[in-house]
């Protein structure tokens, strides 16, 4: 039985709403976004292929869909798709059509994949919503590209390493990182008790 005033990330009312805490999440993940898009080598690595860079900074979208529902996974995804154009170094990232519009929708897979398969396994959902929500970035961005012109059909599959790595990082990330939110909304690490909740200073 969970404790009153406890929260489970398992149930989320009114998903499209806009409170207290979803401004806190999408606030600290925006800064998490903007941070490892900032510092060399860390949200954008580089790499010799049509991308130009391999990414870790869509993963902050993705764990904000799953623990903050759809509102808090669209901004994200838009600071995501900012920091992207503004980093941009080649051309088709210059294009905010590539850079920002597929991005946005990271967070609303992720958020969709885990609140259908919550029921079933927590973890499970944690895992396909990260991976399945890094794979929307590659493919909607890389299929964007080739729709604006600026990649060629014959090269997409160079690409196909890259986005199984990133997709295999952020579902693991995912996993832990929910499971740990998880564990830490319901309370349920603490000291044992010897004395009554109410004389507790926690």
């Amino acid at each position: 039985m969970k404790e009153k005033g406890n929260r489970d990330i398992t149930r989320e009312p009114a998903i499209w709403s806009i409170t207290t805490d979803r401004i806190v999440i999408a606030g600290i993940l925006a800064a998490i976004t903007i941070c490892i898009t900032l510092i060399p080598g860390i949200g954008f690595i580089p790499i010799p292929n049509i991308t130009g860079n391999a990414t870790i900074a869509h993963i902050p979208t993705v764990i904000g869909g799953i623990i903050g529902g759809p509102v808090v996974g669209f901004f994200s995804g838009l600071i995501f798709g900012i920091m992207s154009l503004l980093h941009a170094t080649i051309p088709m990232f210059k294009d905010p059509l590539v850079s920002i519009l597929p991005r946005i929708f990271i967070g609303l897979v992720a958020w969709g994949v885990f609140a259908a398969l919550k029921r079933l396994n927590t973890d499970l959902a944690a895992i396909m919503a990260g991976f399945l929500g890094s794979a929307t970035n590659t493919v909607l961005v890389l299929g964007m590209g080739l729709l604006r012109g600026y990649v060629p059909l014959a090269l997409l599959p160079t690409v196909l390493p890259q986005a199984i790595a990133e997709a295999i990082i952020s579902a693991l990330l995912a996993e832990v990182i929910v499971r740990s939110y998880s564990i830490v909304q319901r309370r349920l690490v603490h000291a044992p008790e010897t004395k009554n909740r109410d004389e507790l200073p926690y």
